[in-house]
């Protein structure tokens, strides 16, 4: 069995908690696929965000629940720590690859981490898929495997896709480690 494999059956038995997720992230092959536990900034658990690469970017799917009402920005980060205790500041500022501005409404935008707004509703639950074409999970300039890992962040508040340098979408209120930081 292949060390993805591997890594996927240990997920699926241990429940992929915040601590299997930040110690044994592991990188996948081109077309790989990523499994990373969400927590609050409370430390809880909010489910699950897979990420699979495909010849157009990445694909995002959250699963997840106990989020607050209404309109979150919605963000890779550019560091794969995710620190409840330091509010998740330890994520970094946005993923961006080759130095772009953030926003989609902005002329030197988006940066590789910007994604859509995402909607919860009044039950908490967040299900939706996002394709991120600014990034990929492959070896290259802009992958979110690189020497400082990377990190899903949720905001509190929406972005505003224009403000810099991260769309004035408030606290994170939740974040996932995709990449932990390589030793």
């Amino acid at each position: 069995m292949n060390r993805f494999a591997t890594f996927v059956c240990a997920a699926a038995v241990f429940g992929a908690g915040p601590a299997l997720a930040q110690s044994n992230a592991t990188k996948p092959g081109p077309h790989g696929v990523v499994h990373a536990s969400v927590i609050g900034a409370d430390g809880r658990d909010h489910g699950v965000v897979t990420l699979k690469d495909t010849p157009h970017g990445v694909l995002v799917t959250t699963n997840l629940n106990g989020l607050p009402e209404g309109e979150h920005g919605f963000h890779f980060h550019e560091k794969g720590m995710c620190e409840p205790q330091q509010k998740f500041t330890t994520a970094g500022g946005h993923y961006a690859p080759g130095g772009s501005k953030h926003g989609f409404m902005v002329e030197q935008g988006p940066h590789g981490g910007d994604m859509p707004n995402q909607h919860v509703g009044a039950s908490g639950k967040l299900v939706s898929e996002v394709l991120n074409t600014g990034v990929t999970l492959a070896d290259g300039p802009r992958t979110l495997f690189d020497m400082d890992g990377s990190a899903l962040v949720i905001h509190a508040k929406p972005d505003d896709y224009k403000s810099q340098p991260s769309g004035d979408a408030g606290d994170r209120i939740a974040c996932a480690v995709l990449a932990a930081p390589k030793k």
